[in-house]
């Protein structure tokens, strides 16, 4: 039989182990894994010695779009994510200006798939003003989620007492994604504060409680209404392990950044590039984030991909934006940590393939299987490379991890059965599509 594309002889990761197999790709969907000596295609790929993946998806990013091309865009971003291994990502609302109604969703709708080089997927942002508009909004094409902002934003975007976000809850039915720290207790505890102190206090400022106490409440609204919550980038030992009684209503995200970064020595390295939002904490809660990875609690494992530039990094402390690139570096370091023995590989493909595909309902992503959405990637999990800035493509041009050494790296990003990146390079113009949504 023809195939339009067919990897050989790769380790193969299924859901029920990993297994050696012949993938034939038809129509951008798997057709076969059972490709015979026999068969040829279009193109092929022997994938002899390395890992063929489900496509890897990064369920957080901001790309800028419309807003800072200085620093990103959708099409930087994206060549990004597919030199990182990444086949899928979902974009933040808080552009400029933001996402919020139908008129800018129906823009990024066009403009998205003729720059993307990946899958693409959007949040709606959540406003007082929108908020009878969500349950339509959230069942457009392309939709991933509407996304809330409790605390650590600005202007229509900002939601923070219960009872709007009660009303958001009660409209729509799909999961509503939450940054959760408390808006209120941060507004009280940046009194204690000043410009101009050490880096580190952004973690004493966005104390634990702010974290806990965000997403408590949210969790009490989302029992109250039966609306199902996705926690974004959870941070603290605290919430965690409360969050163990909840899990029948709430979901969780963890960050690469809070998997690999510990306070205060970020802080003390990297001065204002290590401010985000929530903050790196310490090794008790560094510890907490593993420990939830390793025993199922966590359902997606995502970068919070937030790129600034250096000069306005390099400002004082409460003048320097929070956020730090990452999609393109999210990949290998989860390999790195997967060869470090802190995770299986087959659990990386259930935190960035298969839970992303279950938590945002994709009913064709997330794993190998015949009739499945032809997105893979490939990974050689011997190889070891130094993560160095003048490998990224964003246009902020840093990576919080330049010049760290991993070992385990993307050789090849195939998205809809196309070959997007192989050994490094771009192979394709700018050819992605929207992301298929379950209502």
């Amino acid at each position: 039989m023809h195939y339009d594309l067919i990897i050989r002889n790769g380790n193969c990761v299924f859901p029920w182990g990993i297994e050696p197999a012949n993938i034939g790709v038809h129509h951008g969907r798997i057709l076969s894994l059972t490709v015979t000596a026999q068969d040829d295609a279009d193109q092929e790929i022997d994938a002899l010695g390395l890992y063929v993946l489900p496509g890897m998806m990064d369920c957080h990013v901001h790309f800028r779009d419309p807003g800072n091309s200085a620093v990103e865009t959708i099409e930087t971003g994206t060549k990004a994510a597919a030199l990182g291994g990444i086949t899928t990502v979902f974009d933040m609302p808080n552009t400029s200006p933001p996402l919020t109604d139908l008129k800018m969703l129906r823009w990024k709708q066009e403009y998205a798939p003729q720059h993307s080089y990946v899958n693409f997927g959007f949040y709606i942002g959540a406003t007082r003003e929108n908020t009878d508009q969500l349950g339509m909004l959230e069942r457009q094409e392309g939709v991933c989620a509407i996304k809330v902002y409790a605390g650590s934003s600005t202007g229509s975007l900002m939601v923070e007492d219960d009872a709007s976000l009660e009303r958001i809850m009660l409209s729509g039915s799909r999961r509503i994604c939450y940054h959760a720290e408390d808006e209120y207790r941060l507004r009280d505890r940046k009194k204690l504060f000043c410009e101009g102190m050490l880096y580190a206090n952004h973690r004493l400022w966005r104390d634990e409680e702010c974290a806990f106490l965000g997403t408590r409440r949210i969790v009490h609204l989302a029992n109250k209404t039966n609306r199902p919550a996705h926690i974004l980038h959870t941070t603290t030992q605290e919430e965690l392990e409360w969050l163990l009684d909840y899990k029948n209503i709430a979901t969780i995200e963890v960050l690469g950044n809070h998997l690999t970064q510990i306070a205060p020595e970020c802080y003390e390295r990297l001065q204002g590039r290590a401010v985000m939002n929530p903050p790196i904490r310490d090794q008790r809660h560094f510890e907490a984030c593993w420990k939830a990875v390793q025993n199922g609690m966590v359902d997606v494992i995502s970068s919070d991909h937030a790129p600034h530039g250096s000069d306005e990094k390099a400002k004082p402390w409460l003048c320097c934006p929070s956020g730090m690139p990452g999609v393109q570096t999210l990949l290998p370091l989860m390999l790195d940590h997967v060869n470090k023995e802190r995770l299986s590989l087959t659990r990386l493909v259930d935190l960035m393939a298969a839970g992303p595909a279950r938590i945002y309902h994709m009913p064709m992503k997330g794993r190998l299987q015949v009739g499945y959405d032809a997105d893979f990637t490939l990974v050689d999990m011997k190889t070891k490379r130094y993560i160095t800035n003048d490998w990224i493509a964003t246009p902020a041009g840093w990576t919080p991890y330049d010049g760290m050494q991993v070992q385990g790296w993307p050789i090849a990003t195939i998205v809809d059965g196309k070959i997007v990146m192989q050994e490094n390079e771009i192979q394709n113009a700018p050819a992605g599509r929207l992301v298929h949504f379950q209502h």
